[in-house]
């Protein structure tokens, strides 16, 4: 008995001990954390800053994480200051700022805010502000109308850069082509001799053959060799145009051919000493004979004289042969421009082929093809982005081009009861399309109401939305809905797939994608629509980038919103 009585006060002694340690790491536990928030000012005038700060002191093991975005709505977050530490024994102190306005006066309740502090969360109060109008003397301070809307000029982005350096590259590419193969070249001395007429060529190769040194060198081979070369050259061009291939016996046997045809009046000397220049020249070059110097130069001045005799008894040209000649000139003048045109379209091309691939195999084939032919979703991937706000409560969205404003057809009956707000660009039939629409109903429900109907409200406006579609031509229209969050928190649905939109060509279709975001947000529905052709690469970039930019936005006061207890 005694030992069962002693087991007993044992038991209960240690379930008092396990109650008193559970207590107090409970109590601990509450005491590793404290968190505060205050406001520097409750009243500020429209767009003036209020300071809110928290403060959290933590274990220095824990992780704090403090409100990021537009958790402060109706209030907007205009700055997030960085975080300011201080440590304490085993504590730190944490201090955040946030820079708070609004532009719209009225009373307005700054919503609980969550501060995640290790794994157990927190809650600030709410608070109150008023934001008070600008009072404006007008005794002092005239006021003036509105001042009506003027054009701009767009701001100029850096294609004129790109438009210098092609044009620096096509100047390049064109001075090169000029200067190498265009230009008009000095003639050197060979080409002007080229151009002299035969006689002319012949006396010129005798003078420079005279103020050579072979003879005083003992160069006699290299002599012969030149001045038969002179006279044969000679006669190839204005007498026998085999000169200078036949042998000196089958040139001498055609000469006395044609002086016996009558076709040349060739003395009976001529012949002759030609005939003996002509061997004696062959029994230096073959036979290695080496005749006197003296002789050697008066063979030199036989042939100067043979060469006019030649000449003087050549025929005067024919009028027909001049024309020919003439013709002859112009046909190689023509040969040589046409081969200049080849070289500069072969060149042209070939520069354009290797330019093309160069930036094919860096940016891709397809991107340079679009750049150079122009693609227009293409053009509104890479022009100037303009973010601004639509509608009232607002949809901040990016878009490649301003949206203009666009009349929503309602029935009569609806007009009193329902406003529509619509901004677009494009339509259905072009290559990109975006519409922002806020639907206002004039008899809102009751906020219970409203909790039970958001779903189906968000259903109808999207069955709605795709009827119209119907309406206007779209068949085949495939539909997948899931939850959709914008950057700053906003929960919506997104109704996304693929559709045949109609052209401008009657009963003709383009297959392409749709994304439909839409939002509830107490008695206002707000919608964005983006319709693009499909396997569009840049496109795709396009709804990203601009799905990304979406923030809803609640500016509507609280007046009579009282502080949560």
């Amino acid at each position: 008995m005694k030992r069962d009585k002693s087991n007993s006060i044992e038991s209960s002694f240690s379930r008092i001990c396990l109650l008193s340690v559970t207590f107090l790491l409970l109590f601990t536990n509450a005491l590793t954390a404290q968190v505060t928030s205050s406001i520097d000012s409750t009243k500020i005038k429209i767009g003036e800053e209020i300071k809110y700060e928290i403060q959290v002191e933590a274990d220095t093991t824990q992780v704090v994480v403090f409100p990021e975005g537009q958790t402060f709505l109706p209030l907007e977050v205009i700055e997030s200051y960085k975080i300011d530490t201080t440590k304490k024994d085993a504590r730190y102190k944490l201090i955040k700022k946030y820079g708070l306005t609004q532009f719209d006066s009225g009373a307005y309740i700054i919503p609980k805010q969550k501060i995640l502090v290790g794994e157990k969360l927190f809650f600030t109060d709410s608070l109150r502000v008023e934001v008070n109008n600008v009072e404006v003397d007008t005794s002092k301070q005239k006021l003036y109308d509105i001042k009506p809307i003027i054009e701009v000029d767009k701001r100029g982005g850096n294609w004129w850069k790109y438009l210098l350096l092609t044009l620096l590259i096509i100047g390049l590419v064109a001075f090169l082509l000029y200067w190498f193969i265009w230009r008009q070249k000095p003639l050197t001395e060979e080409e002007k001799e080229a151009l002299l007429p035969p006689y002319d060529r012949a006396k010129l190769a005798i003078q420079k053959l005279e103020d050579s040194n072979y003879l005083e060198n003992s160069e006699i081979k290299r002599f012969y060799s030149e001045l038969t070369l002179i006279i044969r050259k000679f006669l190839d061009e204005k007498v026998y145009d085999h000169a200078l291939e036949s042998t000196t016996d089958q040139l001498i046997d055609r000469l006395n051919l044609l002086k016996d045809g009558n076709q040349f009046d060739f003395s009976n000397n001529t012949i002759k000493n030609i005939d003996t220049i002509l061997k004696r020249a062959d029994l230096v070059k073959f036979a290695k004979s080496t005749p006197d110097i003296e002789l050697a130069k008066i063979d030199l001045s036989t042939v100067a004289k043979e060469v006019d005799e030649v000449k003087a008894v050549l025929p005067e040209p024919t009028e027909e042969e001049k024309l020919l000649d003439q013709q002859y000139r112009e046909a190689q003048e023509r040969k040589k421009k046409r081969k200049k045109i080849l070289i500069t379209t072969l060149i042209s091309l070939f520069l354009l082929v290797a330019t093309f691939v160069g930036f094919g195999i860096k940016y891709g084939f397809e991107y340079v093809k679009d750049t150079v032919i122009g693609h227009e979703s293409k053009e509104l991937l890479e022009g100037d982005w303009v973010k601004s706000e639509y509608g009232f409560p607002p949809i901040a969205i990016e878009t490649p081009k301003v949206l203009k404003r666009m009349e929503a057809p309602l029935p009569p009956e609806m007009k009193d009861k329902v406003k529509i707000a619509m901004f677009g660009y494009g339509s259905l039939i072009d290559q990109f399309n975006i519409v922002v629409a806020t639907t206002r109903i004039n008899q809102p429900a009751s906020k219970d109401e409203q909790e039970q109907q958001q779903e189906i409200d968000l259903s109808l406006a999207i069955e709605g939305s795709l009827q119209t579609w119907e309406s206007n031509g779209v068949k085949n229209i495939i539909t997948k809905n899931d939850k959709f969050v914008t950057p700053n928190g906003a929960e919506g649905l997104r109704t996304h797939g693929t559709a045949e939109f109609p052209t401008v060509i009657p009963d003709d279709f383009n297959e392409g994608s749709y994304t439909m975001l839409t939002f509830s947000n107490e008695n206002v529905i707000q919608q964005i629509v983006l319709v693009w052709k499909k396997d569009d690469v840049y496109a795709d970039k396009m709804i990203e980038r601009i799905i990304d930019s979406i923030e809803l936005q609640n500016k509507q006061p609280e007046k009579e919103q009282k502080e949560d207890e």
